[in-house]
């Protein structure tokens, strides 16, 4: 990582746990939100980026983080503020925030792929990042729905697949495998983010919010799914040709 790159990385943390704390604080305050609630959410952006700053590396062979990866900082702005929301005290307008949070974050999911398309600077960094904030807020978002009565304890689980792979990826390496860019997770993913905010919308009640909640657990399965047996399949392909050597 060049020295530049890691001060444009570092500036733009900097900025984003700035805005973290001023927008939490103002929320705390509209909101009556707890006293814990801006330290969560400075806590939780500081370490989102602490890990970024930590993959860029080789991962992204540019001087400057560029425009993409600007819009997914504002992202995991957002998505802090979202996922410090938790333990909260339940209000609909609580949960109408974090609906219009994500909603906002949502669009911006299409702007940043755009920007790194447009300006010739897609990574592996920019991809993996994008995925992480995803990843992130489908977790907030499960965990308000259980909380707010939308959904069973199950829900919380569509938020723990992508941690629980990760996981399992440190004892079976052929999970590691890089997987190919895929349209389907793509869209899997957009229908999960958007299926679970439309479930923590004050005006969607049970048995309609389970159900939203169920269709998109079940797709995000499916597609996890569908990643796995590719890996599989990789994983034994890889290990016939090193037995035929």
């Amino acid at each position: 990582m060049t020295n530049s790159l890691r001060a444009n990385a570092v500036t733009t943390a900097l900025v984003g746990q700035v805005a973290v704390i001023c927008l939490s604080l103002l929320i705390r305050s509209e909101l009556e939100l707890s006293d814990l609630y801006p330290l969560k959410a400075a806590a939780i952006f500081a370490s989102v980026m602490l890990i970024a700053i930590a993959f860029l590396g080789d991962n992204h062979p540019f001087a400057r983080l560029g425009a993409a990866n600007h819009i997914t900082t504002a992202r995991a702005v957002l998505v802090a503020l979202v996922a410090s929301l938790p333990g909260e005290p339940r209000l609909p307008i609580v949960a109408a925030l974090a609906a219009a949070a994500s909603l906002v974050v949502t669009v911006l999911d299409g702007v940043d792929g755009w920007l790194a398309r447009r300006s010739a600077m897609e990574s592996k960094f920019g991809a993996r990042f994008d995925m992480e904030i995803d990843a992130l807020l489908i977790l907030a978002l499960a965990v308000l729905a259980w909380e707010y009565g939308k959904a069973g304890p199950w829900i919380v689980l569509s938020g723990m697949l992508r941690y629980v792979f990760v996981a399992a990826g440190v004892v079976w390496s052929w999970l590691r495998y890089p997987l190919p860019s895929s349209r389907r997770r793509q869209t899997i993913c957009v229908v999960q983010i958007a299926g679970l905010t439309l479930t923590i919308v004050p005006a969607i009640t049970p048995p309609l919010s389970s159900l939203l909640a169920a269709i998109t657990f079940v797709t995000l399965c499916y597609s996890f799914l569908v990643d796995t047996v590719w890996l599989w399949q990789r994983g034994a392909r890889t290990w016939q040709a090193a037995e035929m050597k």
